[in-house]
């Protein structure tokens, strides 16, 4: 009696494992395709790039079945850490030579998986409103951050403000690497979400789009606008995640017709993904 005991105990562990598996396994969706998370928690800094998530991004994915948490930063350095840590399944705040600087000097295993409708950086007025009559000494806030200082040093050569010296790399320039600076322009650093408030204390502003965009200021205010692409920004996950089912339905929400319809009105003068002009 004592083994068939034994032997009834054991099945009927083994059945409540199954039964807690169950339990624990994550729920379908329509097409019975298993959600490898029921929660996707997206990281992003404040305004444009979180109201993409709040407006269109997430009532998508809530119809798969998600949970969608939308977590703000106000500065670009916690993001990628709390990726990598486990915090977020994903973030969408950088652009690309950003996240290869900050991953290899944190030695961090992350990798970009698709681009997202970006704001250009710009020069906007303060106390002065015109760019032709640059007066001596004039001053620029900037944000104090390296990555968009040095993408700002790129903007002023762009707009024939100052000059670089030979060989350098604007993604990774610094103070030390202005070359001309004919007008003796003064560069003021101040973080980057500061930068709309401090236009009636200086000369001229340099603002990321984001910051421009969340603090009502339209791009087409900006005395001068990047030109480029190269800063178009990227949804960044980790590694380990790239091949994920939900990955898969958070990209297909960031580049859905609905997303585009949505962004084309909300976000219009941004610079989109270049897949969605490959798809045309």
């Amino acid at each position: 009696m004592k083994g068939v005991f034994k032997k009834l105990a054991f099945v009927s562990l083994i059945g409540g494992a199954a039964v807690l598996a169950a339990c624990n396994s994550d729920e379908k969706t329509d097409n019975q395709q298993p959600l490898e998370v029921k929660k996707i928690r997206i990281g992003t800094t404040v305004g444009d790039f979180a109201d993409m998530v709040t407006d269109s991004v997430k009532p998508q994915l809530e119809k798969k079945g998600y949970e969608v948490e939308l977590v703000v930063f106000t500065d670009y350095v916690l993001p990628n850490r709390a990726l990598a840590d486990g915090s977020l399944e994903i973030n969408t705040f950088q652009h690309l030579p950003y996240l290869n600087s900050f991953k290899t000097l944190n030695e961090l295993d992350l990798t970009e998986v698709f681009q997202i409708p970006t704001g250009p950086l710009g020069i906007y007025s303060g106390k002065k409103d015109d760019l032709s009559n640059i007066a001596q000494g004039a001053k620029f806030a900037v944000p104090n951050d390296p990555s968009n200082f040095s993408r700002s040093l790129a903007l002023l050569v762009d707009a024939d403000i100052i000059t670089l010296k030979p060989g350098t790399d604007s993604l990774k320039a610094t103070k030390n690497d202005i070359d001309e600076n004919p007008h003796n322009i003064e560069l003021v650093m101040i973080e980057a979400p500061q930068l709309p408030r401090v236009r009636p204390d200086v000369d001229y502003v340099v603002i990321p789009g984001n910051y421009a965009a969340s603090s009502n200021i339209p791009f087409s205010d900006a005395l001068f606008a990047d030109p480029g692409f190269i800063f178009i920004n990227w949804a960044a996950v980790k590694t380990k995640d790239i091949d994920a089912l939900w990955l898969k339905d958070v990209t297909e929400a960031y580049n859905s017709d609905e997303f585009k319809a949505y962004a084309a009105e909300r976000f219009a003068g941004y610079k989109y993904p270049q897949a969605w002009q490959d798809d045309k």
